[in-house]
């Protein structure tokens, strides 16, 4: 899936794209851009299964979360192709007219979904064997390496491989991401439980709420 870097349809008017620091939020709870709000892959599913038209995806789309982006790609309706067309093209050419025609109207969702959530919105689609991404953020993500870490990031450098220490630590977290799929898989689902089991549980006041004491 190959992101369009210069469309950027359906941000937020206080996102500091891609030179910035990224998306500031200043909501009445306080939150800054490293404390969303706590939400569930299963909720953006629910509120977008009663928000989006039911003609444009054939299902509810994919969604994935993290703290920083929420990406929603659709599967699109290819049965009205005729037979004997080229069906990369045609595939191709579905994505673009559901892209122009559907601009507005996406900007719009992505707005309400980023008050309700507190996250910008990427939005995507899917025909037949072709996928686009046609919005996303590239987040900066600091850290600090010893020398064995950084020799290997040099190595990568000095072979052509990456262009920059920051390009070969992105390779070497795409290159984990492929061959370590099913492992990363598992710690995702664990997660859920975590979540899940959290949600099930006993819920408590605030700390700085008032508490009620008997009177005697």
């Amino acid at each position: 899936m190959k992101p369009d870097h210069n469309d950027h349809e359906g941000r937020p008017s206080n996102s500091r794209g891609r030179g910035g620091r990224g998306p500031r939020w200043d909501g009445p709870r306080g939150r800054s851009a490293a404390e969303p709000v706590p939400t569930s892959t299963d909720e953006v599913k629910g509120w977008l299964a009663g928000r989006l038209p039911a003609s444009w995806f054939t299902s509810v789309p994919n969604v994935q979360i993290d703290r920083d982006e929420i990406t929603i790609v659709g599967t699109l309706d290819l049965t009205d192709i005729p037979d004997g067309v080229d069906a990369t093209a045609a595939a191709q050419g579905r994505i673009t007219r559901f892209r122009e025609e559907t601009r507005d109207e996406r900007i719009a969702i992505a707005q309400d979904l980023e008050r309700r959530f507190e996250r910008p919105v990427a939005w995507g689609a899917e025909a037949g064997k072709i996928s686009a991404l046609f919005t996303n953020q590239a987040i900066p993500a600091m850290t600090r390496l010893r020398q064995p870490e950084r020799q290997v990031l040099d190595t990568l450098v000095d072979a052509g491989v990456a262009r920059s220490r920051a390009e070969a630590l992105a390779w070497c977290v795409k290159l984990v991401g492929q061959h370590e799929a099913e492992w990363i898989g598992s710690l995702r689902e664990a997660l859920n439980s975590v979540e899940e089991a959290r949600k099930s549980g006993p819920k408590y006041a605030p700390l700085n709420s008032a508490c009620s004491v008997p009177q005697s």
